[in-house]
């Protein structure tokens, strides 16, 4: 066995990932019951949770209840091939019994005063007891008489009468087909049509029993089902989630929530929350999506044959994720006309200085410009899918412009690398960079190679250019 840690339950995930990933102000209402031991560290490991996320989840809607255990889920973890953390069984410690009535109506007392300053109210039940049928009643009604959507991530019950009147319910397969007694087909052996249609059906008869506004059904590998206004979007429509295993509930529910609460329509939503959780169900235990990483991946997703060509405004939402997970980026750029060694030792070693390389290419008006009429020889499309299939490239974006100066203040790189041919004068965006505090680095050319040579060495009429002096000073000036 490994060694042992220990993680934030259920609640204290939820409402942290509400805060930090998505910007919602609210996670204050963590509540939980915990009095021995493990309660208090429970609730210190929470409120150090509330401080990872900048102080935006407050925990001191916790409540301790000293006639019940705190429930603690230990997971025994092997290693695979002696290498990779894997979860071999679990062992729960807790108790189910109902909350009695005075701590239930605490429960219900605090809901009360924090709906006049909540963007939404999450249910996450465990089925451990606090969410009785009563008190999820009383909590549902309060926040409609407030005009707080309610939105459930419910437990494997065979009757949903406890959540009725919520805005939404977000069942997984399992757990649909528990309540409904009906089997979610996998689609595996029948028509996409046809399970769509059998998947729609016990949606409706979900959300006909919940009275709910919406019903999101995780379908695992095959995305998501959302009925929504007696309209069905099936996991094809959803694009990425439609690809992406069956995630965590609780982040699937704080994903729809937080979309919600931000103006997304149902589809968006849910296709947000379920990328979240596909990402959070490929990392080994409880982790808190960042949004920036869900919209990158939302783009990975998108772009399909472009690879690995950004817009900028594409390029910028993955900076931000790169960023926030603490990578170091490096930008080069150049025309990259027919490829050769030299350029791929250049990008290779490039790489080398940090975690992400950005490769910036001109557009064919400017190689034009640049080198003379007889460029480029190979066209934008053609140059940017070249350098999308080397490994060393993360990222490729166009610019229009003379020289990638804009581009690089709009990113912002750790690392500005460039082939020695260049001085540091010569290299647009060199003082940016070094005024941020980032580096400059210039990499030695690998001699013999270059885009001319391999043109002369081919006999091509190509390989002579007739850009004047001047005219080529125009894109090698830091100005």
């Amino acid at each position: 066995m490994c060694g042992g840690w220990s993680g934030r339950g259920g609640a204290a995930n939820l409402c942290l990932g509400l805060a930090a990933r998505w910007g919602l102000r609210s996670g204050r209402l963590a509540w939980s019951v915990r009095t021995n031991r493990a309660g208090r560290c429970g609730r210190a490991l929470e409120a150090s949770s509330s401080k990872g996320a900048g102080g935006a989840v407050d925990a001191g809607g916790l409540l301790a209840d000293g006639a019940r255990p705190t429930t603690v889920k230990r997971n025994m973890i092997g290693l695979a091939q002696s290498r990779h953390p894997q979860k071999m069984f679990r062992v729960d410690y807790e108790s189910r019994e109902p909350l009695g009535e005075a701590a239930a109506g605490r429960v219900l007392e605090a809901v009360r005063a924090a709906l006049a300053d909540a963007d939404v109210l999450c249910i996450e039940d465990y089925a451990k007891g606090v969410c009785s049928a009563v008190l999820c009643g009383a909590v549902i009604g309060a926040a409609r008489e407030a005009g707080v959507p309610v939105f459930v991530d419910p437990a494997k019950l065979t009757d949903y009468a406890r959540y009725r009147g919520c805005t939404a319910i977000t069942p997984n397969r399992t757990e649909a087909e528990h309540a409904t007694g009906l089997r979610t087909h996998d689609g595996d052996n029948e028509t996409a049509s046809g399970v769509t249609a059998h998947n729609a059906a016990l949606a409706a008869a979900l959300g006909e029993a919940v009275d709910c506004d919406a019903v999101v059904m995780t379908l695992d590998r095959h995305g998501a089902l959302v009925r929504a206004e007696r309209r069905v979007c099936d996991a094809a429509d959803a694009g990425a989630a439609g690809v992406r295993r069956d995630g965590r509930g609780g982040c699937v529910l704080a994903g729809l929530a937080a979309g919600r609460a931000n103006g997304l329509g149902w589809q968006d939503a849910t296709r947000l929350a379920n990328v979240a959780a596909g990402i959070a169900v490929e990392s080994f235990g409880a982790v808190a999506v960042p949004i920036e990483r869900v919209h990158q991946q939302v783009i990975a997703d998108s772009v399909g044959e472009h690879g690995k060509l950004r817009s900028i405004e594409q390029l910028l939402v993955e900076v931000r994720a790169w960023r926030a997970a603490g990578k170091r980026i490096v930008f080069t750029n150049g025309c990259f006309d027919v490829l050769h060694a030299g350029h791929v030792s250049l990008l290779d070693r490039a790489k080398k200085l940090g975690d992400v390389l950005i490769v910036a290419t001109n557009t064919d008006e400017r190689v034009r410009e640049f080198k003379g009429p007889n460029r480029p020889v190979n066209g934008l499309a053609q140059r940017a899918a070249v350098l999308s299939g080397l490994a060393a490239v993360d990222a490729v974006v166009v610019f229009e412009e003379e020289t990638p100066r804009e581009v690089i203040e709009r990113i912002g790189p750790d690392v500005l690398a460039k082939g020695d041919e260049y001085e540091v004068a010569q290299i647009p965006g060199a003082s940016f960079v070094l005024e941020r505090g980032g580096t400059v680095e210039r990499l030695p050319m690998v001699e013999g190679y270059s885009t001319t040579a391999t043109l002369r060495a081919m006999g091509d009429a190509r390989a002579e250019t007739s850009a004047t002096g001047e005219t080529r000073a125009r894109f090698v000036e830091d100005r």
